[in-house]
């Protein structure tokens, strides 16, 4: 049968934003792929993807909808941590893909920022696209099992469900076991479960195209414009809010890092980077840096890149070690938490 006089598959994609970045998060800081998910990849994988399970032509395999739900920080939260710059680039990737956002502020509970009510939203607007715009297939990218009257849902409804789900563990820069799969009950009602986690890893050691357009090729934006290096002759002391410094870097895991800066050394993490890649930092490594302010009103390092090493005066030594911050002087928030993303 000539498979173009076939019917279109109509596609509708919906994301967990929160879920989202935090896979691509992983493939960033932890994998050994050390590049963030690339959504116009991702999106063309989907379309072949389905094409296989529907057996059809990947033309006749289109994404029609896409959606992309998220709590989200206050312009004055998102602005005292720092997090303006990078909310907005998301923004231009989602609103250059043609992908609809749909944000909920989030709320402070027991001192933490949670998000409430993002999986029925997502819920609600699955199924009424679904029903309305005759969905064949609904894409979910979604861990959790709130998620699953949705899909029995769609069943119901006639429309099959692929479900993105992603299976790994890692350590975080605070030590702790992190581990991030799909929920058995999603994975057992879901129509096609794809395991992305087997298919990128498999991808990748045979030179799959398609697998290695997932991931993004070129270097993320740097939040501070360039400034001129100032080349001192060896390590600079924190000083007031502004100030620009130099020193060395320790301690780098998981997408965090501390400037050697005794006695307590400074806190910074990839979006504080001026410019570079903070995967090809090292520690050791030489940084210029101004001094900021955190959220807790903690000294912390903003502007950082990496400098050539100075030229140190006869009998200088650097200060290299300085206390360890990672304990009780000051705790800092998960890469993947709603606060960092």
């Amino acid at each position: 049968m000539n498979q173009m006089n076939s019917p279109l598959i109509r596609i509708g994609v919906f994301y967990d934003g929160n879920y989202f970045l935090k896979i691509s998060d992983y493939y960033y800081f932890q994998h050994d792929r050390k590049a963030r998910i690339s959504l116009e990849g991702l999106h063309e994988f989907i379309r072949h993807q389905v094409a296989e399970e529907e057996d059809v032509d990947v033309r006749l395999s289109q994404i029609i909808n896409s959606h992309f739900f998220r709590g989200r920080l206050s312009a004055t939260e998102a602005r005292d941590k720092d997090r303006l710059f990078h909310d907005r680039l998301l923004d231009d990737i989602l609103m250059n893909m043609g992908i609809s956002t749909h944000y909920m502020p989030l709320k402070t509970r027991d001192g933490r920022l949670q998000e409430k009510g993002i999986d029925v939203w997502l819920s609600l607007e699955a199924l009424e696209l679904a029903i309305h715009k005759s969905l064949d297939v609904v894409v979910l990218i979604a861990g959790d099992s709130d998620y699953a009257p949705l899909i029995k849902k769609l069943n119901t409804v006639g429309t099959r469900v692929m479900l993105l789900n992603w299976d790994f563990k890692y350590t975080d820069f605070k030590g702790e076991n992190r581990v991030t799969r799909a929920s058995q009950q999603l994975l057992d009602q879901a129509t096609y479960p794809v395991q992305m986690h087997e298919i990128i890893d498999q991808g990748l050691v045979d030179g799959d195209e398609l697998v290695d357009a997932l991931f993004v090729n070129t270097p993320e934006p740097a939040a501070y414009p360039s400034t001129k290096p100032v080349r001192p002759t060896g390590p600079t002391a924190a000083g007031p809010v502004g100030t620009v410094g130099i020193s060395t870097i320790k301690n780098l895991k998981n997408g965090f890092g501390f400037v050697v800066m005794p006695p307590n050394n400074l806190f910074f993490s990839y979006a504080d980077m001026a410019e570079g890649d903070f995967n090809e930092l090292q520690e050791g490594d030489w940084v210029e840096f101004t001094v900021g302010r955190n959220h807790r009103d903690e000294d912390c390092a903003r502007n950082v890149r990496k400098v050539e090493a100075p030229e140190m005066e006869e009998g200088e030594e650097s200060d290299e070690e300085g206390e360890d911050d990672y304990g009780d002087e000051q705790e800092h928030e998960s890469a993947n938490s709603p606060e960092r993303l």
